[in-house]
Formats: C-alpha cells, structure tokens, sequence
C-alpha cells in the first residue's frame, strides 16, 4: 500500500483520531464545537488518496477489490470454466457444474455464492464510513460531515441513474433504483445513523430494521392476496414496487433493488459499520480484532439460516435471514483478510484486489460504459476464439477473452493505483 501523502501530520494526529473513534463507540461523534475544542489546525481531508489516513486498513480495500472482482469478469470465467469442464466428464464435469453454478443467483428462495457479491459490496460501506467520518468530523466539523454525506449520496444516485441508460430512453422506460442507487440510499441513512446515535442507539437501529421488516412481511397482509407472504410477486415487497415505484422495474413488475428492501439492506450496512467500529479501536489488539470478526461471522451466519427455516433466505427482497447470513459472510471474509494482510503481513496475494478495491465504484462504472470483455474480444475474439474451441476444448475461447478482459482491468487498476489517481464519488 503507498504511503500516504501527510504521513507527518497524519502521524502527529494519530492518537487524536484514535481518541475520537472510541469515543463513538458507546457515545455520540462529538460536533463541530468540541472538534473546535480540541485544538490544530482546521486541515482539509484528502479525497483522492485511500491511502490519506491512518485510519487506512488494507483488508477492506482487498475484500471490496475482491468483491468487484467478480462483476469485473471473474463470473464469466467461472462460468467459461464449467463449459470447458463439461466436455471432459467426470470428477472435472463435476467440479465444474458446481462452480458454475454458484456464480448464478438462486431463481428465488435460498443462497448461493454469486448472491454473496452485492451485499459484500454494501458490507464494505459500512465499513468504510467508520473509516472516513470520524476524520471528516475531527477536521471539519460534524455540520460539514452531514454536508459531505448528502453530497456523496447525490452523486452515488445520478452516477447509478447513468449506469442504467440515463435518459437515453423515455419515461417510463427509465431505472429510478438499481445497484449504485441502493448503495447511495444505504450510505445515505447509515451514516447518518452514524453520525447521530452511540453504539446502543445502532444497535437498536439494526434491530429494529430487522425485526420491522421481518414483521412487515409476515403480519401485514398483502392486498388483494388476503393473507402474508414470501412468494415471489405475492409479497409486501413485490406489491409496493409494482404500485408505488416509478419507472421501469427489473423485473417488469417488481425490483430486487425496490423500496420496501431497501430497509433491510441499511441494516447490511450497519454490520459494515459495527465491523469498521471494531477494526478502529485501539484498545484491542490486531490479533482479537481477527478472532472477533470471524467469531462473529460464525454466529451470524447461523443465526441466518435459522432464522432462514421461518423467514427463508431471499435476495430479491433482502430478507432479514438474507442479512445476517451475508453479512455473516462479510465479517468471516473481512477476518481472514484482515488475518492475512494486516496481522501477518502477508499481502502480495491480494495486491490486484487492493488495486481494484481503491477504485472500485469507477470501475465498475467504467465496465459498464466499456466492457473490459467486448475490448478484449478485439484481441482474442473471432477467430482466434474459435481456434482455440478447435484446439483445446469448447468454451477456451471465451475463457480466453475473460481472462484478456481481466488483465485488461487489472492492468487500469494498477496504472491508477500506482500513478495514485483515486477517482472518489
């Protein structure tokens, strides 16, 4: 990871930061007149550089760059792969549908690997609010950090509306809610959570999204149904997005990016945001943070799927057992990483992770306005695709022109990490 910019002064500020991080703990972040109290210079935070602060942990740019990863091509070999293993039968078939197949969503009811990705994504949100905020609040003031998060919100939702067409297509064709959107909403109300409440008030916050939820979907009848249900389109979720969102939905008549579910997936956040808590206080030691992370991961992921056999596991409307099992994930994954590179030092394996994690929402937006694969396919695409199907086996083809298009977004990755462009929303 590069050094940051004011390594000096972050260095000289380093026990201050520290100081304001636990106190969020169990109270509020202090405003703009106790940040005034405590004395310095009034510095402006440096947006473009992840590296800007101490308050840098590297295994949560890994673990989004890992994350996106997948969005970014890594599906498509999976998927290329199985092809490639289908035609030579046996344990190599065997392996290769069961990879296959968890880089597909589960159609409706349950849980797969690819239904892991968006929430880990939402995870590392929260995790990076507790590593942002409290500095923004220590240099500028808490009116400035509300300021801050309204604006990042704004330009998170106009970036998702641009993902999604913009106004290439006429109303009522457009897409008002998507991926970014959600993640704008969920930034949005986390951190304002964040901000305003001490760690029981988020605590009583998460609950009560929760629970709420979960009590909205069973207890309160659909109309016209006559009774509650998790049904795809016979459920809460599915028929207020059908009467009450705008637009063109994802799945015509209801989306997995909808109004209602959107509550839920503040709650994903607000794991995120209890993990960056955790990862931030001082007073436990790397090695505990570690253990505390995947110890919690644990216990979550089996309070979901227990949850899961009365509230069933669903993406599509983020049930609460949804929450918990993938955030559960989250913190495992967050604790192995953190584990590896931050307590072990053992991090050139995920060096590409860490290149594409400080850029993620940009390449993300950039693979969506230019695939990296419809590029590669310039290179290794017609007939050179179709010699290899001939001389290796059908489907090396499009795993050539994966494996091309990730190079190819590695490679921007690295070129902006190492020229230290960190394009910030």
């Amino acid at each position: 990871m590069a050094q940051p910019a004011h390594k000096i002064s972050d260095t000289v500020a380093r026990s201050t930061l520290e100081r304001e991080v636990v106190r969020s703990l169990p109270t509020r972040i202090s405003g703009d007149a106790a940040a005034r109290d405590r004395g310095g210079p009034r510095l402006g935070v440096v947006e473009t550089a992840p590296a800007a602060g101490i308050n840098r942990v590297i295994a949560v740019d890994a673990l989004r760059g890992f994350t996106i990863f997948w969005i970014l091509g890594g599906d498509g070999l999976a998927w290329s792969l199985k092809q490639m293993a289908a035609g030579q039968g046996g344990f190599f078939a065997a392996i290769g549908n069961f990879v296959g197949l968890q880089l597909t969503h589960v159609a409706w009811e349950g849980f797969r690997f690819y239904d892991l990705i968006f929430p880990m994504f939402v995870f590392t949100v929260g995790v990076a609010i507790v590593l942002s905020l409290p500095r923004l609040v220590e240099h500028e003031g808490k009116l400035k950090a509300h300021m801050r998060v309204l604006r990042r919100t704004a330009l998170l939702f106009v970036l998702g509306l641009l993902y999604y067409g913009g106004l290439s297509h006429e109303w009522p064709d457009i897409r008002l809610l998507g991926v970014l959107q959600r993640l704008a909403l969920c930034y949005l109300f986390a951190s304002l959570l964040f901000l305003n409440l001490d760690l029981r008030g988020l605590v009583v916050a998460f609950v009560t999204l929760l629970v709420g939820y979960w009590a909205l979907l069973t207890f309160v009848p659909v109309p016209g149904l006559g009774g509650s249900s998790y049904a795809e389109s016979f459920n809460l979720a599915n028929w207020i997005d059908f009467h009450y969102l705008p637009g063109r939905m994802w799945n015509d008549t209801w989306d997995p990016e909808g109004l209602l579910s959107t509550l839920p997936a503040i709650a994903s956040t607000l794991i995120g945001v209890f993990a960056g808590m955790l990862l931030m206080n001082p007073r436990m030691d790397a090695q505990r943070k570690s253990l505390w992370l995947i110890g919690a991961g644990i216990v979550m992921v089996a309070a979901g799927y227990l949850w899961g056999l009365q509230f069933p596991v669903i993406k599509n409307i983020w049930t609460s057992s949804f929450v918990l099992v993938t955030g559960g994930y989250g913190l495992l994954l967050l604790g192995v990483m953190h584990q590896l590179i931050d307590v072990w030092g053992l991090k050139t394996w995920a060096t590409i992770f860490v290149w594409i994690g400080a850029n993620a929402i940009t390449l993300y937006f950039l693979n969506n306005v230019a695939s990296f694969d419809k590029f590669a396919t310039r290179f290794v695409g017609g007939d050179v695709g179709s010699f290899l199907d001939r001389a290796v086996t059908p489907g090396a083809g499009r795993f050539a022109v994966h494996v091309a298009g990730l190079a190819i977004a590695v490679a921007v990755a690295g070129f902006l990490y190492r020229r230290k462009i960190f394009v910030r929303v």
